[in-house]
């Protein structure tokens, strides 16, 4: 009997997610110290805050002063240097209160090597030739494997992500790299996370049958490595329109794609969101949330944050006013308003608009009805003059300036470096 996926929650249609460093927020890195964020956040027009790990911290191998988030010694408690599971049960309840919605990371594949599994149940874990236990990749030594061909392995998981559900009243997962987990264990956790409460199942993988089952949302890392390409001058829109044949035209409608220019991975590894983009931050920001998908923002970047956040050590983010904050809000409060920028089979279609400058200027429109948001985009570092190829002429509101414009097809237009259009029916 074939088995179907869950629906996607209808909640999450047209959300704008948002991923919290916990420990870098504030100086204590506590939920207390996060709490006051919360409405801030809900202003700016976020729906969905996630959670970075913050179970207890192996001990044993661990990296940095701190260790990092993703090697857990106990997966159903609260790390004490962020507080109690009491505090977070308060976040989350404040979060509801104000109609945004929660999810943590958990991650399947490995733990520290001091978690209690080691002495209780050591049979959860691969062994290398000496029978002594493992790390995953030779550059993930603070943390060791798990094995899934263990099916009891398989019921702790199930029974311990229950735990945040029934405690916590969570709403959803963020799955660390689902991929390296079997698709046979995913497939099973939904149905059963669903007996408890509706769940909203976001994988770090693009591997499309994790979603046939068990998640609602992939990553849409091909995406996000062309707009770094692209800002560095190493693609084109030509090349980015080939892309978009598989990863936009391709890709089914009852998935979503995370969209981002940065998340705690690119931040750290890569460079922020800043180094890596330069001048073309912005446009990218509006490629990504006006492309199908769900568009994420990474701890920081509505202040302005050009900086590597440490993974192992405390980092503060230094918060400040900056004009990301306004345009971030103006975009996720576009995206939630608007039904043809909503999410996977609830949004509007996307066509393309040619022009006579494709290698530079990347257009298109986003139909839902009678809704209609139209996007031109230059991508380039240089000032470029088109004409868009399209027999019609309409009447739109530019989002940035609330005017009134009369755009006109097969018209010469111009556009400065990096510059970017939103237009609204």
């Amino acid at each position: 009997m074939e088995i179907s996926k869950p629906q996607v929650p209808e909640w999450s249609k047209n959300l704008t997610m948002y991923e919290v460093n916990l420990r870098n927020f504030t100086i204590g890195g506590t939920f207390l110290e996060f709490e006051p964020h919360i409405e801030r956040l809900k202003e700016m027009g976020v729906g969905i805050l996630w959670f970075m790990p913050f179970y207890p911290i192996g001990i044993k191998k661990r990296k940095g002063s701190l260790g990092s988030y993703y090697s857990i010694k106990n997966f159903r408690a609260v790390n004490p240097q962020h507080g109690t599971l009491a505090d977070f049960k308060r976040i989350v309840k404040k979060c509801h209160a104000l109609g945004m919605y929660v999810i943590i990371d958990w991650v399947a594949n490995h733990t520290s090597w001091d978690n209690d599994l080691t002495i209780t149940n050591p049979e959860f874990y691969t062994k290398d030739a000496n029978s002594n236990f493992k790390s995953p990749y030779v550059e993930w030594e603070d943390v060791i494997h798990l094995d899934y061909q263990n099916k009891d392995l398989w019921t702790y998981m199930i029974d311990s992500m229950k735990f945040w559900i029934t405690e916590a009243d969570i709403d959803g997962f963020r799955c660390d790299m689902a991929h390296l987990v079997t698709t046979d264990f995913w497939n099973a956790v939904r149905p059963e996370l669903e007996k408890v409460k509706p769940m909203f199942m976001l994988a770090e993988s693009e591997n499309r049958d994790l979603a046939e089952q068990a998640f609602d949302c992939l990553y849409g890392w091909k995406i996000f490595h062309y707009a770094n390409d692209i800002a560095r001058n190493r693609r084109t829109v030509l090349q980015l329109d080939k892309l978009l044949e598989t990863e936009i035209f391709g890709f089914p409608k009852n998935i979503y794609q995370l969209m981002f220019t940065s998340n705690h991975d690119e931040n750290a590894w890569s460079g922020s969101a800043i180094e890596r983009l330069g001048y073309a931050l912005e446009v990218f920001n509006v490629l990504m949330f006006t492309l199908p998908g769900m568009p994420l923002i990474y701890s920081g970047q509505e202040a302005g944050n050009y900086r590597r956040l440490s993974l192992f050590d405390k980092d503060q983010i230094e918060w400040r006013p900056d004009k990301l904050y306004p345009f971030y809000k103006k975009l996720s409060n576009l995206k939630r308003n608007n039904p043809a920028l909503w999410n996977g089979a609830y949004g509007g279609d996307m066509y393309r608009i040619k022009t006579t400058n494709d290698e530079a200027i990347f257009a298109f429109v986003r139909k839902k009805e009678d809704n209609e948001i139209f996007v031109i985009l230059n991508l380039t570092d240089k000032e470029q003059q088109f004409v868009l190829n399209s027999p019609f002429t309409n009447e739109y509101r530019n989002i940035f300036t609330n005017a009134k414009e009369t755009i006109n097809f097969y018209h010469t237009m111009r556009m400065g470096g990096w510059e970017y259009q939103i237009f609204e029916k």
